[in-house]
């Protein structure tokens, strides 16, 4: 339990529906409101997203038909929803496609007698999954939330899931009083059409309803409201009304015809002491207005209790429980887990929760909004919710490894929607490399080259082929469509042409690194260049293509033995100055050349920065676990006495963590906690740690132990208790684990602990997938991401 810490270290012009627990107020709260027609004030305040430190996020689950989402399969009609909650609170809730944000935030006021408290900002708060098996492992991402405030006045529970045949939410909500009667408030803010203004809305006792343009949603209380109203943000909407007073003065029927950013209002009855009310509450979505009702009412005809049966799959029904039971390896990697498998199950669902309902395959990396309680909402973001090749390679990864035979062969079938070819928009150069970053439905974002986000994709497809999951047939369509163009630009590179980009890359030099900011010849992508092309060698010679073939081993030849002659300094100003670089920008690396100035932090000689990209290499086979390169630089990565700005571990509360790199800038202010980039790029600001790296770094030490013979139970049980019992530890109480975690250096916000989220993005789906992978390579003691004919060729 936490108190929302970020809210009141940024102030009030940061989220403007705020109230103070202490604020006395002038009247009671049992007067009438006065009925007006027109809510003024429009178009309201400027809006924000919601905090990403998210607890939970759920869906419905959808079963494929043929491979696709379509209505009429086992689970029935496709539901489009996804909701996401943080502090207590429903946060972002999706509808359409899963980047599509139509709700900013639900949550509720309370009056007790002369002070107002409202959830998320005066509470404090709990998340529990309400589906779990004898073990308490999640078997469903339906949550129970429970907020408390601070003065004890009133606890409420929420209990949240989706209809998974209707594109309706459901909250089934119980509020109790402490010592002395509340007046609930239900405040719902609308982003309808993924941003925070141009809105409408009307209010009556039945319904709430906003909309912009063609998206709608009605949220349906099962018994009518005591009184409802629409209003501007931090004008006439219900809070400013009731932090005036403690009462709902007015009660607008609607916005009018002045778009701008809305807020709903429905208020409750009064609860006595020690008393507790009940209320269901359902919001549809639809393209109309009587679409959106009709998807609130059919789930209150439905039953909301037969509603959670059919999304938890109980019974005959088909559901979130039937999928988990389909993941043959779960249950063994569950035994290698050092909680007894809790956050293996939570972290399958996140996976799987986070894949587009209408573009089977499309995985995103989170849904989030990175510090979205900073970021401006009035142009529409994806933040998180997008596709970025690399970290969607992960997670297919990831559940493969959990036994799912059907998603990843429908991400490798999705891949070409985001490869460039001659038909991409705006395209005028090169082909065949793989877009940085996308919405799901392929609509461009961003137009970076990142040489590792070509040559994964083909990692995917060859390890699918392996499996018997692709056929030898489809293998050599899609050898033809897109994995020989990807292979080709992986040797030849060329001019980009789109957007504005029209750098000319010649690999394995890439535009962009991992972590998509510096040009140079990076490890990690060197290391996922080579396998990409020596398994595309073998595709290529499996499709008839012989000479492609020796072309692309010709080619990872060159480049496998140049490694560290490009990107490994014998001159380094660290440690005996024998170690990896993070990057070098041309191929000497002892130069010491600046790399760029990114978010804030000054250019730096590339020597002073090391990172754990060089462990990319023993990952795939490129090299041994025990070769003097990699096992060189262990000392400069590991180094805990150096400045906090090139110092890369942390050890936070006994588990091993690393930062991204020296000098990261990606991350909270290091002299005022605040989000990243508020305010503008800033010398304070500092990326922290990373527990994907934990991972990476938890399947190095069992590569080694596998490399030198002594992989017994004992030496396993050791990577267990440090590398895996460690990720467990930076999970928050909803077992969601973040992109980042505050590692002690600089201020740490109030009410946040050493090793807990920051509040950049959570879930991310990387680190449940790294989490997952490395259970799996302990199962099976063998390392998940080798490649075994690179390691024959390049490790031995």
């Amino acid at each position: 339990m936490r108190k929302l810490t970020h809210a009141l270290l940024l102030g009030a012009a940061v989220l403007p529906l705020m109230a103070c627990a202490s604020m006395p107020l002038s009247t009671g709260a049992s007067a009438i409101p006065v009925a007006e027609a027109v809510a003024p004030g429009a178009p309201g305040a400027a809006t924000t997203w919601s905090s990403a430190a998210k607890t939970g996020v759920g869906a419905s689950y959808e079963a494929y038909v043929d491979g696709q989402y379509r209505d009429g399969g086992p689970t029935g009609p496709v539901s489009r929803v996804w909701f996401s909650l943080a502090d207590g609170v429903l946060t972002e809730t999706m509808y359409g496609l899963i980047h599509e944000a139509q709700i900013k935030a639900l949550r509720f006021a309370v009056v007790s007698g002369d002070r107002l408290g409202v959830e998320g900002t005066d509470t404090v708060s709990r998340t529990e999954y309400l589906h779990t098996d004898a073990h308490g492992r999640p078997l469903s991402p339906a949550y129970r939330v429970v907020t408390e405030s601070a003065d004890h006045a009133f606890e409420i529970e929420k209990r949240v899931f989706t209809d998974p045949d209707s594109n309706a939410l459901i909250l089934r909500v119980t509020i109790t009083a402490g010592s002395a009667p509340v007046t609930p408030y239900l405040i719902l803010e609308p982003h309808m059409a993924n941003t925070g203004g141009g809105d409408r809305a009307q209010a009556t006792a039945t319904g709430l309803h906003a909309s912009e343009g063609d998206v709608h949603l009605t949220l349906r209380p099962g018994q009518p409201f005591e009184a409802a109203s629409a209003g501007f943000l931090g004008t006439s909407d219900g809070l400013t009304d009731l932090q005036a007073n403690g009462r709902l003065t007015h009660a607008y029927a609607s916005t009018g015809d002045t778009p701008g950013a809305v807020v709903l209002t429905g208020s409750l009855p009064t609860i006595a002491a020690g008393q507790s009310l009940t209320r269901d509450f359902v919001i549809g979505f639809g393209p109309t207005q009587a679409a959106s009702e009709a998807a609130a009412d059919a789930s209150f005809t439905t039953g909301l209790d037969e509603v959670l049966a059919r999304f938890n799959g109980e019974g005959d029904r088909v559901g979130w429980q039937d999928w988990i039971g389909s993941l043959t390896e779960l249950p063994r990697m569950a035994e290698v887990a050092t909680d007894g498998g809790k956050l293996a199950y939570a972290s399958a669902l996140m996976l799987k929760v986070q894949e587009d309902r209408t573009y089977a395959g499309a995985l995103i990396a989170s849904l989030s909004n990175p510090w979205g309680d900073t970021v401006d909402a009035t142009q529409a973001s994806t933040g998180y919710k997008a596709v970025w090749p690399r970290d969607f390679y992960q997670v297919a990864m990831a559940l493969m490894a959990l036994g799912d035979r059907q998603t990843p062969l429908a991400a490798f079938r999705y891949l070409p929607q985001v490869q460039v070819d001659a038909e991409t928009p705006g395209n005028t150069g090169a082909t065949g490399w793989f877009l940085q970053k996308t919405h799901v439905d392929g609509q461009i974002e961003w137009v970076g080259v990142q040489l590792d986000q070509t040559a994964m994709p083909i990692m995917l497809g060859w390890r699918l082929w392996k499996a018997g999951e692709v056929s030898d047939a489809e293998m050599a369509r899609m050898y033809a469509a897109m994995i020989k163009p990807a292979a080709d630009f992986l040797v030849d590179g060329g001019k980009i042409g789109l957007g504005w980009n029209d750098r000319t890359i010649r690999p394995p030099w890439s535009q962009q690194e991992r972590w998509e900011e510096q040009e140079g010849y990076s490890p990690s992508t060197t290391a996922a260049v080579i396998t990409g092309l020596t398994v595309a060698s073998e595709i290529a010679r499996a499709a008839g293509d012989a000479s492609s073939a020796d072309r692309y081993q010709a080619a990872a030849d060159d480049y496998a033995g140049k490694v560290e002659a490009r990107m490994f300094t014998t001159a380094g100003s660290l440690g005996d100055g024998d170690y990896f670089l993070r990057l070098t920008r041309n191929e000497d690396p002892n130069d010491r050349a600046p790399l760029g100035e990114n978010n804030g932090q000054p250019a730096l000689p590339e020597d002073r920065i090391v990172d754990g990209g060089f462990l990319e290499l023993v990952r795939y086979g490129v090299r041994a676990a025990n070769a003097p390169s990699i096992v060189g630089t262990l000392p400069e990565y590991d180094d805990q006495t150096r400045e906090d700005r090139l110092r890369v571990r942390y050890d936070l509360n006994g588990s091993p963590g690393w930062r991204r790199y020296g000098n990261d800038g990606y991350g909270e202010n290091t002299d005022t906690a605040g989000n990243y980039g508020l305010g503008g790029m800033t010398p304070g600001q500092r990326g922290r740690v990373w527990p994907i790296f934990t991972g990476e770094r938890g399947t190095y030490e069992l590569a080694r132990l596998l490399q030198d013979g002594t992989a017994d139970t004992a030496a396993i049980d050791r990577i267990r208790q440090t590398y895996v019992r460690a990720m467990e530890s930076f999970a928050n109480d909803g077992l969601l684990l973040p992109e980042q975690v505050w590692d002690g250096v600089g201020r740490t916000p109030p009410g946040y602990a050493i090793g807990e989220g920051t509040d950049s993005a959570t879930p991310l789906a990387w680190t449940h997938a790294e989490y997952l992978k490395l259970l799996r390579s302990l199962a099976d003691r063998a390392v998940w991401d080798r490649y075994g004919p690179v390691a024959e060729r390049y490790a031995r």
